[in-house]
């Protein structure tokens, strides 16, 4: 089957489960520029998309070779699929289960109700363009909470916002625990998030980061039935019967 690389991008979960019967090659401009291929004897069952971006049908986790900004934004362009782009990887995020979103809305809730005017909570999807010291090309990540407290500053012609936000809630799920674990909790301290929560709904515990010039100042982390507290924020306290089922 051969088809348009404007197809893949609009239809590209349909294109993924044919491509676990037959090779999808793909086309830009009427030249041949990567393929989908199954790889049925694979024992992660992996689909390969050219061999430099794939995505392992088990975990819902698109990733591949350093591709660079420019070729995110090209392929992610329009796509209605929620994508994150770190240190020159793509991910695709998996569609969140019952207890991450019920952390999630649960925290929205209470921030919602406990900031003012001065700062605003947001969820996801929202893309966050973060930039490390000494590094051209943005990330582009979509954290699960965020506190934002320069939002009129920051906004851009297109009406993105392209500043960093003071505080981000990450809440983990099977296929972004390392992520949210390391990577992100590296590419937070170094791009100037003040704070930054991971919320682990496995464990029932929230763990919280401080960040000073680019480094953990202080961490904390509470167990259930504990009262989180901000380190950022005094007035910010979270009682973690409220956010787990």
């Amino acid at each position: 089957m051969i088809v348009s690389s404007t197809e893949v991008q609009n239809n590209f979960g349909k294109y993924l489960q044919l491509a676990a019967q037959e090779e999808v090659i793909i086309t830009r401009n009427g030249t041949e520029i990567a393929r989908l291929q199954s790889m049925k004897d694979h024992p992660t069952k992996e689909v390969i998309w050219d061999s430099s971006v794939k995505e392992s049908v088990e975990q819902y986790h698109f990733k591949g070779r350093k591709a660079s900004y420019e070729e995110f934004l090209e392929l992610t362009r329009d796509m209605e699929n929620r994508y994150e782009y770190i240190d020159g990887e793509i991910y695709l995020l998996a569609s969140p289960k019952t207890a991450h979103q019920y952390a999630v809305t649960k925290l929205f809730g209470l921030f919602f109700n406990t900031f003012q005017d001065e700062c605003m909570p947001f969820v996801a999807p929202y893309d966050i363009s973060l930039k490390r010291p000494n590094r051209k090309d943005p990330n582009v990540v979509q954290p699960d909470l965020m506190v934002i407290c320069d939002l009129d500053d920051h906004i851009n012609e297109q009406d993105y916002y392209m500043g960093v936000p003071s505080l981000v809630v990450e809440v983990l799920s099977e296929s972004t625990r390392s992520k949210d674990m390391v990577k992100k909790l590296d590419l937070y301290m170094e791009s100037g998030v003040k704070e930054y929560w991971i919320v682990n709904p496995f464990n029932r515990d929230v763990t919280i980061y401080y960040f000073e010039k680019n480094e953990v100042s202080e961490t904390n982390t509470f167990k259930y039935p504990e009262t989180a507290k901000s380190f950022l924020f005094e007035n910010v306290t979270v009682e973690l019967e409220k956010i787990f089922k």
